[in-house]
């Protein structure tokens, strides 16, 4: 057996354990991906386990969420601060390894989703924020903006119309450091996704302007390491990568079936699973030498310190856009906002006949948006009738990334959750508009707003920002 794969295997372990004990879970998708988490995690990724937060980090998503135990799997072996005995307490009351975890940065966990393909939507929304910072930052010589975003997916996701309004964004925004992995092992819970799934999807995503790479065998590392390499290469359109897997590899009767989804494999098929694996180590033991090879702390600590010197060089450059910078990143108010809240109240008293709330909307925009330099606008195909559209916006686009506004299109749902991960990733204060009636097609990313931050400014027909003392704040429907 090859390093690797009983690396590999550590994954498949924990991920069986975890399952089984809980009586409740998903095995399969797990097991399935764990070659390809290997190479990610420990070859490819940018990530300090030490300070999970660090803001050049590479992102990653992981849209098919119910394989929530891959990610704390990987999280714990890597050296993040996630516990033995809090991955023995999966999907427990009141435990961090929830089973659907939407968004917990310090351990790790940019975003995952329940709701499958908002995962994949709220990416495209973080690798716009990195190339729209990359703009605004960036300068010759000076590289402090430079991270890819990453997502791992599944058929549920790829079957979700959100994922065909994200996809088509990206392609069209050619956001080339978002790199997908598509988990193709042609199983959901209700058995063989071919009787209800037919679409050729390589020939899809090439057709909304993505790169990409298909028929990787997800079992073979160095073809899924090329794979990513050449993700990596492509700097002007996303891509998306088609790994064939087994879900449930490694368990000897019951590996590429559907009963490996969605429960635990039981006590007998474990046992067998184990001896497949050649892993003969009690439940929820990993050996020393495997825990080893798989922690990434010292590696992310030296992939942050490099990313400090330049960071250092660039302030004794550009001090100024040095301190913008760390300000948005840290979310804080800008200086002056005592000030600039004022004007924005005092421009919505001035006036004086009735209107619509879409109208002062706008005033208020108008108002805040010449001092708040985060603030970005958007609108599903509506501008003109919601009043998204600013004095001082300048619309985004391809090949101009140095604008303020976002023309989203007719996609409502992908709009919500691009902005979740819009202000997931750091750096903006996001906010959009619709008539009240097409918010419920956006209802779910609403929900997963509420739950994940509360910075995000929505802005809808009977809604405004919120003028708070201690900067602007999020006033949700």
């Amino acid at each position: 057996m090859s390093s690797r794969r009983r690396l590999a295997n550590a994954i498949r372990a924990l991920s069986m354990d975890a399952v089984q004990q809980a009586a409740s879970g998903h095995p399969g998708a797990p097991m399935g991906m764990a070659d390809i988490a290997e190479v990610l995690w420990r070859d490819v990724l940018r990530h300090n386990p030490g300070n999970p937060t660090w803001w050049d980090r590479d992102r990653f998503v992981l849209s098919n969420g119910h394989a929530s135990m891959l990610l704390y799997s990987v999280l714990h072996l890597s050296g993040y601060p996630l516990t033995l005995d809090e991955i023995r307490q999966f999907r427990q009351l009141g435990s961090r390894t929830a089973g659907h975890p939407e968004h917990e940065p310090k351990l790790g966990i940019e975003t995952t989703t329940g709701p499958l393909g908002q995962g994949m939507a709220t990416a495209v929304g973080m690798a716009l924020a990195e190339r729209l910072l990359d703009t605004q930052f960036n300068r010759e010589g000076h590289t402090i903006v430079d991270h890819h975003t990453y997502v791992f997916l599944g058929d549920g996701c790829m079957m979700e119309g959100i994922s065909h309004e994200a996809a088509s964004l990206a392609g069209t925004l050619g956001l080339g450091k978002l790199i997908c992995v598509y988990d193709d092992n042609g199983i959901s819970i209700d058995g063989d996704v071919r009787n209800w799934m037919a679409d050729d999807t390589a020939k899809r995503f090439a057709a909304y302007g993505w790169q990409v790479i298909k028929d990787i065998d997800g079992h073979d590392a160095e073809a899924v390491l090329r794979a990513l390499k050449r993700a990596r290469a492509e700097r002007h359109k996303p891509t998306l990568i088609c790994a064939r897997t087994v879900i449930g590899f490694g368990a000897p009767n019951k590996q590429g079936s559907k009963s490996t989804h969605g429960e635990p494999l039981g006590t007998e098929e474990i046992v067998a699973t184990r001896a497949a694996l050649d892993w003969p180590y009690a439940p929820f033991e990993i050996p020393e030498d495997v825990r080893s090879e798989w922690d990434q702390r010292d590696r992310g600590a030296r992939a942050e310190r490099a990313w400090r010197r330049r960071f250092n060089a660039y302030r004794r450059s550009f001090p100024e856009l040095a301190s913008e910078f760390e300000r948005r990143m840290r979310g804080e108010a800008v200086a002056d906002w005592p000030q600039v809240r004022a004007a924005a109240l005092q421009a919505a008293q001035a006036v004086g006949a009735a209107q619509a709330t879409r109208a002062s909307s706008q005033v208020i925009l108008n108002a805040l948006g010449p001092s708040l330099p985060e603030l970005l606008g958007g609108s599903a195909d509506l501008t003109g009738s919601v009043n998204t559209f600013r004095k001082d916006s300048k619309a985004i686009t391809r090949d101009d990334t140095s604008g303020n506004f976002i023309h989203y299109g007719v996609r409502e749902f992908a709009m919500t959750a691009m902005m979740n991960g819009l202000a997931l990733h750091g750096g903006f204060l996001p906010y959009s508009g619709t008539f009240l009636v097409f918010s419920d097609y956006a209802r779910n990313a609403l929900r997963l707003a509420a739950l994940m931050h509360q910075h995000v400014v929505q802005v809808y027909t009977h809604d405004s920002i919120g003028l708070g003392e201690d900067g602007p704040t999020h006033q949700p429907i």
